[in-house]
Formats: C-alpha cells, sequence, structure tokens
C-alpha cells in the first residue's frame, strides 16, 4: 500500500536480461519531498530501474504502484528529437499535460526560455549542441511540472556552466526527485539522501539520509561490519568443521541437529562472501622514459571557424607531470585545441613545437576509435588470444577481466556494450600503448564511480604530462596543477585550479551585465550636463551624494530579486503573487531612475562648483 506521502513504490519487484539478474524481491520507496542521489557500478541496473519507474519497462514479477494523479519526469541518458523538433515545440510538448490556455501557456515557456538560457524558439533541436540538447531535455520535463523527477546521468554533455544551471534548478524548484550521476560534487550539492544499488547488499539496495559524503561515511560503517560479521560466521564455521571432520559417532538428534546447523553456518558464510566481494577496474597508464622537460610548446595559437575565434595568441608549456585541465563552456573550443595539438587540424596563427617522437595518447569523446562491428576481442587488440602489455603476453580474458568484462563477452559486438562499457574499453586499449602525453576528452563520461576513483589514482601516479577536458569538477580540482579557461570569444587564462577559473568566469559575466546596463542607460542619466550657473554642494547634498552609488547598488539588488521571483515557475502559477512582484518591480525600477536622475544633478552641481 501506498501512504498518502508517497509518490511511487516498487514493491518485491525482480527483472533479469537472459540469465543475468538485475533484482531479486527489491522494493524502493520514494515520498514527496525526497530528493535522493542514486549510484552503483556500471551493469547494476540503475538505468533499468530508472525505466521501470518512469513506466517505460516492467518488472518480471513485482509492482510498482504510483499514487493517483501523480505527474513524472524521465529524462533518460542519451537524448534524440525529431528532425522537426524546434526548441519551442519541444518546449509545448513537454508543458501540454497541464492543459493551460494558450496566453498562460505561452508566458510560461518563454519564462522557461529565459530561465534555461535559450534566446531562439525556432531554433531546430537537432542542431543544439549535446550540452543545449541535454538542457532541452530537461526543460521538456520540467515544464510539465512533475511531481518527481528523474534523471539519468543529467551532466553528461552539459558543461561546466550547464551543471550549476542544474544544481541551482534541482535546488531551489524540484520538488522531488531522483538522479543517476557519477559527479561526485554534482551529488553533493543536490542529493538529500543516498542509495546505492549492489550486491554486496542484502536487499540489493543501501539508502541513508544525508549528502554524498555523509552516505560514504555510513557505507562504509555498514561494510565494515558486515566484514566484521563475516570474520566472526567464518570462525564458527571453521569450529563446526572440525566437528564434522571428527565424524561423531553417535547420531542422535542433537547431533542430527548440530550437522543441519552447520550446513546452514557454510551457506550462509558463501552468501556472505558474495555479497562482500566487490571489484574493481585496474587501470595503469604506462608512461615512456623520455627524460625531455619540454614535451610541448604552444606559441600564439589563434583558431577560428567562420567570424568567431576560438581562442588568440594561445601560448603554454607541457613539462612531465605537469596535469592541465581544460575548462569553458560548450562550444569555447575546447575539443579543437586537442585536435590541433594532437596536428589534426591546423592553427590559423602560431606554432607548436613537439619534443622528438613524442607520444601521444588521445581519448576521443565521441569514441570513435571503435568499430561496433568488431568483437569485445577484437576492440582489445588481441592477437589470437594473447595481449601484449609491457613486453609480456597476458590471455585476453585476463586483460578483459582486468577491466571488468566477463570471458563470455568476449564474441559481444562492441555495439551491444553500454556507455560505461566502451569508456573502459577504450581505456583498455589506450593503456597498451607507452605515452609521454595523454589527451583526455570527456574520460569519464558513464563511467561509475569505483572506475572514476582508480582513473584518478592512475592519473595522478602518471609521470607524463595530461591533458584533461572534463565536467567532473572533483577530478578536475583533485588531478590538475594548473586549469586553462577559454571564455569562448577568444580571450583565454591559465588559473591555480578550478575555484580560480569559476571565480574569473563570473567576474567577467558580472562585468559584462554591468557593462550592458550601462548601455541602457538613458544619455541624460549617464552623463550630467554642465550648469550655466553652478553652485557649491551644501553638506547635506554631499552626503546624499556620497551614499547615492550605495542607494542604487540595494535597490538594484533588490529589483534583482523580485525579477528572479518572477522567473520562478512555483510563483507565476500564482496571480495575485504576481500581480504584487509585478507591482514591486515597477515600484524599484521608478526608484532607481529617479535616483540616477538625482545622482546625475548633485554629480552636474559639483562638477561645475569645481570648474569655477
Amino acid at each position: 500500500m501506498v501512504t498518502m506521502s508517497a509518490l511511487l513504490s516498487c514493491l518485491g519487484i525482480s527483472k533479469s536480461y537472459g540469465a543475468r539478474p538485475l533484482f531479486q524481491n527489491f522494493s524502493v520507496h520514494l515520498a514527496e519531498g525526497d530528493r535522493l542521489g542514486l549510484i552503483g557500478k556500471n551493469g547494476s541496473g540503475k538505468s533499468t530501474l530508472m525505466e521501470i519507474l518512469a513506466g517505460l519497462e516492467h518488472p518480471d514479477t513485482g509492482e510498482v504502484v504510483r499514487r493517483k494523479g501523480v505527474r513524472v519526469g524521465y529524462v533518460a541518458q542519451e537524448t534524440g528529437f525529431a528532425s522537426e523538433d524546434t526548441v519551442w515545440s519541444v518546449l509545448e510538448r513537454g508543458i501540454a499535460p497541464l492543459a493551460l490556455e494558450e496566453l498562460e501557456r505561452d508566458r510560461r515557456l518563454h519564462i522557461l526560455m529565459g530561465k534555461v538560457g535559450f534566446a531562439d524558439p525556432s531554433e531546430p533541436a537537432r542542431k543544439l549542441s549535446g550540452g543545449w540538447q541535454k538542457r532541452l531535455a530537461i526543460a521538456e520535463q520540467i515544464a510539465g511540472r512533475p511531481d518527481l523527477l528523474l534523471l539519468d546521468e543529467p551532466t553528461n554533455h552539459l558543461d561546466l556552466e550547464g551543471i550549476e544551471w542544474l544544481e541551482g534548478f534541482l535546488k531551489n524548484e524540484a520538488p522531488s526527485f531522483v538522479v543517476v550521476s557519477h559527479d561526485r560534487l554534482f551529488l553533493e550539492n543536490v542529493a538529500e539522501q543516498m542509495a546505492e544499488l549492489g550486491r554486496n547488499f542484502p536487499d540489493g539496495i543501501f539508502r541513508a539520509p544525508g549528502s554524498y559524503s555523509v552516505f560514504l561515511e555510513k557505507r562504509g560503517e555498514f561494510l565494515a561490519a558486515q566484514a566484521s560479521y563475516e570474520d566472526s560466521l567464518a570462525n564458527r564455521v571453521r569450529t563446526e568443521l572440525e566437528w564434522l571432520r571428527r565424524g561423531p559417532k553417535a547420531r542422535a538428534t542433537k547431533a542430527k541437529a548440530r550437522i543441519d546447523q552447520a550446513h546452514r553456518l557454510i551457506d550462509e558464510l558463501e552468501s556472505t562472501r558474495s555479497l562482500n566481494k566487490t571489484g574493481a577496474a585496474q587501470i595503469d597508464f604506462e608512461a615512456t622514459d623520455r627524460q625531455t622537460k619540454r614535451l610541448l610548446e604552444a606559441s600564439n595559437l589563434s583558431k577560428s571557424f567562420g567570424d568567431r575565434t576560438l581562442f588568440r595568441n594561445l601560448s603554454f608549456l607541457l613539462t612531465p607531470r605537469m596535469r592541465l585541465g581544460l575548462a569553458g563552456a560548450n562550444g569555447s573550443g575546447k575539443s579543437t585545441l586537442l585536435r590541433v595539438l594532437l596536428g589534426q587540424l591546423e592553427p590559423d596563427t602560431g606554432t607548436i613545437h613537439r619534443a622528438d617522437f613524442l607520444k601521444p595518447v588521445y581519448f576521443d569523446q565521441r569514441r570513435e576509435q571503435l568499430d561496433p562491428s568488431h568483437t569485445l576481442q577484437q576492440a582489445l587488440g588481441a592477437h589470437e588470444d594473447l595481449i601484449l602489455f609491457r613486453d609480456k603476453s597476458i590471455h585476453v580474458a585476463a586483460w578483459a577481466h582486468r577491466f571488468l568484462f566477463e570471458k563470455e563477452q568476449l564474441q559481444s559486438p562492441v555495439g551491444s556494450l553500454s556507455g560505461g562499457e566502451h569508456a573502459r574499453l577504450l581505456i583498455a586499449r589506450l593503456m597498451l600503448d607507452p605515452a609521454d602525453l595523454l589527451l583526455l576528452d570527456e574520460p569519464t563520461n558513464d563511467l561509475d564511480i569505483p572506475t572514476l576513483e582508480v582513473l584518478e589514482e592512475s592519473l595522478v601516479e602518471f609521470p607524463g604530462a595530461l591533458i584533461l577536458i572534463t565536467h567532473d569538477r572533483f577530478l578536475l580540482d583533485r588531478i590538475c596543477t594548473h586549469v586553462l579557461g577559454l571564455f569562448g570569444d577568444g580571450e583565454w587564462g591559465i588559473f591555480a585550479d578550478y575555484w580560480q577559473w569559476q571565480e574569473a568566469r563570473h567576474s567577467r559575466e558580472a562585468a559584462r551585465r554591468k557593462q550592458a546596463r550601462t548601455a541602457a542607460t538613458p544619455a541624460s542619466q549617464a552623463a550630467p550636463v554642465a550648469q550655466a550657473r553652478p553652485a557649491k554642494l551644501s553638506y547635506l547634498e554631499q552626503r546624499e551624494a556620497d551614499g547615492m552609488e550605495e542607494r542604487i547598488h540595494l535597490a538594484e539588488a533588490r529589483l534583482g530579486e523580485v525579477e528572479e521571483q518572477l522567473n520562478d515557475a512555483a510563483v507565476v502559477s500564482d496571480g495575485a503573487r504576481v500581480q504584487e512582484l509585478l507591482s514591486a518591480q515597477a515600484s524599484l525600477q521608478a526608484e532607481i531612475e529617479a535616483l540616477y536622475t538625482r545622482w546625475a544633478e548633485l554629480e552636474e552641481k559639483q562638477v561645475g562648483a569645481a570648474s569655477v
């Protein structure tokens, strides 16, 4: 039974693909106000569970119960749009279930477009970048104001600015949601509960209140207790086995009961050991023995497409153990810069000096190096059944196991593998080549958190140079010794870490907004006109002039708060509140205009007096 506060429940569900069980007698309940982050290893069934919650997939057994009238929004891991879809038509499709009058519908859609960041409603959806397609897919679902929002890896393809936007929405506006993500900082910022799917948990799931960092502590305590129980159980089984080996002659009822108990303990120990068994990919990039200190030097690089300049006069030097993160919005030129450094694209101006016989290894976010028709064994680069790694021959099954592939998968086509499996496969291939320089373009997409942690350790230990593009701020901040930020208009900067880059980006955006406001200020307010008869400011006028800038700043801040509320989807449905806010907006705008006018008068009087 679903309680009044419950939105949706899975009761005793089971789901298998072929002989592989994902869930067995699994239950989960989602209530109003739940803000749940969901993690688990690749293949643990996260996406399948989300599809079951969304009603797109059915369990083999058990039932899914929804509260009557509950609206569920679902954003899949991979999004796609029809050729005729535009930004406006997609949002119209999303808001349609609310059955609004045309005027109210259009008003809400315009507000939503502004909040999400779309400027052109007629723009074809398919022509948007991957990040903006992801934003549009999310906007389509939130347009219908769901009671429960389901997001499967929503940060994939989003740039850092897009992730910050999504964090703000989930924290401030989404009433209830479940989000699957491997982005640890994102989970830390938005989740108020965490859950992990895994066969090492007795019920197939471990759930705890609190942020991601709190969850890690609670999970560690649980697993430690479970390991301690396993040790205790092993000692009891050892005692019982010794007793059995002595072969008690008496087969009294008491002895038979003890034998039965011994077998039950043995079965329980095997089950506990199976639950506690964990595994992670073994990632270890091999470096060459090169002693060169200057691996790659870029001097005054510039690159444009059409009339848009991506970067201008860009210069930097890569040395061993330097790990350079590339940051910037989608389309700012990060991937283009990698291809220029590799020699796949020519710069418009500038030069690149590479060390003699430099050995770069490149992880392409599009994973075009993988042929979907090849088998996993072929894609791993096996010669017959052997892999050559560091001058040693390793059986392909052992190499595949190192990256969490089962022996039975070796003959599976690459096209049938999941996104996380594609990422692990590409990393397995790249590890076979010794490298001086790693160029990694979004290697974290689709990777589970355990694999991410192993990748981190490998990159920290890598003795060569690294250039890393990632939207994973935790990884970027932990790995990189420097961050090269591209502003998207040709300008760039090198920063000590991600947070310094973020501060510079926000300051630049604030300056741009201020400049736009100044440009929009009427000339009569912006530049005082000289008076024919100047007069000196009185004491009170001087005090008024001294405090005018602060008064304007405070009034503009209040106006910004009012306008932010007017853009809040939760507010615009309240007609009385909207009228109150519109009245406050008009009053503040009039106040600001009067302050600017008075400031101009005082400045005019002050300048005139000084010139006499």
